[in-house]
């Protein structure tokens, strides 16, 4: 095993908690992608990027699925278990670092505590999963929103969403270039006063709408009835479930110098703060001002019979605002893929910037966003996919596993409202992850009719 260096990248990404070194050296992946150079604040604008994006513009929709009741009080439940689960994923991140074995990545937690094969064919490749869908969402939206903004200066336009998308695809090109999670925190900063911004908007879009002459008529009944009821509701848990999700919480934590101890929920703290502003004010609001009319995105209910309800200038400025967010989210969940192919393809002994490592750098990322684009493009219908992936990757991650990596860990007593606590939300999540597989795809099923390849939706 190769001694560790003072001063060294591996000294300094790991220091000598509890004076113990670490026992072996970091791939390139680890060293290169996820640097720990990061105060409590910066893990902050990282973690809120990774949270509040774009997706909160579906929370009324949500609400329309469940009523007022039971919308908000799972607006709030979710909110405070995921804030619970991601500060003890946390706390068994800082046990670990304090034994002087830091955990930098997700695969990295399941196979020190519950055995190489979870994290190498179980937790590695749902999160991949879960953060490239989640780039392919993003170049969606990216486009999306282009789209929108073109439409409003040009509503007779010809322009097809495959060609926006593409377009979104050229600027995360340069974006995904951005060397280390690290070199996020000022975009990241950037981005977390765009949605302050762009949520402001929207609320202050869906009160005025709601006061005006051409308010639509409200009603908070529930659509449904029966079968169809109860699988809606369960689409909006899983929806709002998805909402609060993040995934990649070891790699946000592994972006903070040591002693890592306490700065984690620091930045949740911070987090928290602007999801609470954001999340539901969106939520009550579009919900307030359009009750079960609501649709999957709000800002589809500011344009009446294809006119627009707010000033051209407003909608604008929101989308705007949505569309630099967008490019944001993306490029932060371009990093667990980045730090694998850095994994694959760089060399950990050369620098980071030398022609050995740059030039795969430059191929792999590049082949990603390609990749990514082209099936956002080809899949525009990548609402009902992405509700898959968070029924079989989302909830289990963000819900069930901090619960029993936590339970493993530290082996709380039986006896204890910890243990049953934590087991307790483990097997109610287990249940709605099951379910809600079962709502998506069906979803799915009922919606394959409409789908079309490049579909101009």
């Amino acid at each position: 095993m190769a001694a560790v260096v003072p001063g060294s990248p591996i000294d300094s990404i790991f220091g000598k908690e509890n004076g113990i070194h670490p026992p072996k050296q970091l791939d390139a992946g680890a060293l290169f992608v996820l640097k720990s150079k990061g105060s409590w604040l910066h893990c902050g604008y990282h973690l809120t990027t990774s949270i509040v994006a774009p997706v909160l513009l579906s929370l009324p929709f949500a609400l329309s699925l469940l009523g007022w009741v039971g919308g908000v009080v799972c607006l709030i439940l979710a909110g405070l278990v995921t804030f619970y689960s991601y500060n003890l994923l946390s706390a068994v991140l800082e046990h670990h670092a304090q034994l002087g074995q830091r955990q930098l990545r997700f695969r990295d937690v399941a196979s020190d505590v519950l055995g190489p094969r979870w994290g190498k064919y179980v937790v590695g490749p749902l999160q991949f999963g879960i953060c490239y869908g989640a780039v392919v969402a993003g170049s969606l939206l990216g486009g999306q929103s282009l789209k929108f903004i073109y439409l409003l200066h040009n509503p007779n336009g010809t322009m097809k969403l495959y060609q926006f998308i593409s377009i979104f695809g050229v600027l995360m090109l340069f974006l995904a270039q951005i060397p280390s999670f690290h070199s996020l925190r000022h975009i990241n900063l950037v981005s977390l006063t765009l949605c302050l911004a762009f949520s402001a908007c929207v609320t202050a879009g869906s009160i005025h709408v709601g006061y005006s002459k051409n308010a639509p008529t409200r009603d908070y009944s529930l659509n449904s009835s029966g079968v169809n009821r109860v699988f809606g509701g369960v689409n909006a848990v899983s929806i709002i479930a998805t909402t609060y999700a993040c995934g990649i919480i070891p790699e946000i934590q592994a972006t903070i110098a040591p002693p890592v101890k306490g700065k984690m929920f620091k930045g949740l703290c911070l987090c928290y703060s602007v999801i609470l502003v954001t999340f539901f004010s969106v939520a009550i609001s579009g919900y307030w001002a359009f009750g079960n009319q609501a649709m999957g995105t709000v800002l589809s209910n500011f344009m009446g019979n294809g006119q627009p309800l707010l000033p051209t200038w407003f909608l604008l400025m929101t989308n705007i605002f949505i569309l630099l967010q967008i490019s944001a989210v993306t490029v932060v969940y371009l990093q667990p893929t980045n730090e694998v192919f850095e994994k694959w393809f760089a060399d950990p002994k050369m620098d980071q910037f030398s022609y050995r490592n740059v030039v795969p750098r430059l191929i792999s990322r590049s082949l990603s966003v390609i990749i990514g684009t082209l099936i956002a493009a080809m899949l525009p219908f990548f609402g009902d996919i992405m509700a898959v992936f968070g029924a079989f990757g989302c909830i289990p991650l963000d819900f069930i596993f901090p619960m029993v990596v936590y339970n493993v860990t530290f082996k709380p007593s039986k006896r204890g409202l910890v243990f049953w606590g934590n087991t307790f939300i483990a097997v109610a999540s287990t249940a709605l992850s099951a379910i809600g597989a079962i709502a998506s795809v069906r979803q799915i099923v009922i919606d394959a009719k409409t789908y079309r390849l490049f579909a101009n939706v």
